[in-house]
């Protein structure tokens, strides 16, 4: 068993969920021009993701669902994270997003991860309170993935990380072999191999012995 962990705006999805949330409330273009600064590290990933949050403040819940409800994987991301799970390997997704728009993405095709380590936007009042919660604020995605290795007893030469932005530089930096989806420039020296589709990830990892060719 291999642990595989993908970020996923930007890699599983290329819907950027607090842009879509932005839309439901004039937003979007402020979200695009923070989340692209912190991508390119420009910017921490706290300030970032805290300020897309403040701008979200007072959107009703009910806005919030119809954004995550858009939020949806690329094309073959699905049959790639089942031919994982049906190999055998731990499947997880370390993301800055939000659990609920991960959720309902999966759910919408019909499968699932073994784990999701993300973050939520709290509502009080049938509205966003324009807080940000969960473990990868401040946390980084190198910690997500060695406690992962820990937990399953994966040395971490066996782990495998896929990402794209500068908040994913961490886990791809201590991962067994770092995936770039077409990463940002910040991040193209951290990559052992650069990809720029799901079928591409899925040759490579038949040609790494992650997976089967034949299957």
């Amino acid at each position: 068993m291999r642990i595989i962990a993908f970020d996923f705006d930007g890699t599983l999805s290329d819907s950027e969920m607090t842009v879509l949330l932005g839309k439901k409330n004039g937003t979007a273009d402020e979200m695009a021009d923070i989340t692209e600064r912190a991508m390119n590290d420009e910017m921490s990933y706290a300030e970032s993701l805290r300020s897309r949050a403040r701008l979200l403040e007072g959107l009703e819940e009910e806005l919030a669902e119809e954004a995550y409800g858009e939020v949806e994987l690329r094309p073959g991301a699905a049959d790639l994270i089942q031919r994982l799970r049906d190999y055998g390997h731990h499947v997880a997704i370390f993301t800055g997003g939000f659990e609920r728009g991960v959720e309902r993405a999966l759910e919408k095709e019909g499968v699932e991860v073994d784990d999701i380590v993300s973050n939520r936007l709290p509502v009080k009042g049938g509205r966003l309170t324009g807080d940000v919660e969960g473990s990868l604020i401040e946390g980084t995605k190198d910690t997500a993935l060695e406690n992962h290795a820990a937990e399953h007893d994966v040395p971490m030469d066996r782990t495998v990380a896929v990402g794209d932005g500068a908040n994913d530089l961490p886990m791809l930096e201590v991962a067994g072999l770092s995936v770039g989806f077409v990463p940002k420039d910040a991040v193209r020296p951290a990559c052992d191999a650069v990809v720029a589709s799901m079928d591409r990830l899925g040759k490579l990892f038949e040609s790494h012995g992650i997976l089967d060719a034949d299957e």
